[in-house]
């Protein structure tokens, strides 16, 4: 899939497809480009998601921009869903370790378990939402659920974004299992720490993926962070 998406990414960059073009059938690029339906599909909606193509229902797949400037998750903009992210999420994880209560340490600690046994992508990223959801829920403030619920579609669709073009799910774990152990030693510290440093992260793979060079035959090496 990645590289069916760098390379009808490159040619709409090089100008191959231009604004306001209607690209080839999916029956048409399934036999040019030699792969199945479903792996066509995830990389025409990966350049939905960066903004490149818009997908009219009848109609076809029309290119919208030339470059990737700022995905959309579902209602979000990347850039306004990682603002509100970092200004909710992080102050979010000191409260949770502060107030969290065993049951809320029971949650997080099985949901962790399940995420690093899970393989499959779209499972994971809806436990992923969870887990972010069940750290809001240890903060005891249901307004800060409610932010993380009204953003939580967003959520997902960044994560299987990540997962499926960044390679971050066993990173995600790593990160969300320091959150934990944060939270379980009742660190306000390390639990501020440790989401801002999943939250950086998330940012810096979203970066890559943007900004990562492309080619006809594929993504360049060293370009989205693994």
């Amino acid at each position: 899939m990645e590289a069916v998406l760098a390379h009808l990414r490159g040619a709409i960059e090089r100008g191959e497809y231009a604004i306001g073009d209607k690209l080839p059938s999916e029956a048409e690029l399934c036999r040019t480009l030699e792969v199945s339906r479903p792996v066509l599909r995830e990389a025409l909606r990966a350049l939905q998601t960066m903004g490149l193509t818009v997908s009219r229902t009848g109609k076809g797949t029309f290119v919208v921009a030339s470059a990737v400037e700022d995905p959309t998750f579902g209602d979000y903009a990347a850039s306004d869903l990682m603002e509100v992210r970092r200004h909710v999420e992080i102050p979010v994880a000191g409260y949770a370790a502060l107030r969290r209560t065993p049951e809320n340490l029971d949650h997080l600690a099985h949901l962790m378990d399940r995420m690093e046994r899970e393989t499959d992508t779209t499972a994971w990223v809806a436990m992923d939402t969870l887990f972010h959801l069940a750290v809001a829920e240890a903060a005891q403030n249901p307004v800060f659920r409610r932010v993380i619920e009204e953003i939580r579609d967003a959520l997902a669709r960044q994560s299987a974004f990540l997962n499926e073009l960044g390679g971050r799910r066993e990173q995600s774990n790593r990160e969300h299992r320091a959150i934990v152990e944060a939270l379980t030693d009742g660190s306000e510290h390390d639990a501020v720490a440790a989401m801002a440093h999943h939250l950086d992260r998330v940012e810096t793979t979203l970066t890559d993926i943007v900004r990562s060079p492309r080619t006809a035959d594929g993504p360049t090496e060293g370009g989205a962070e693994r």
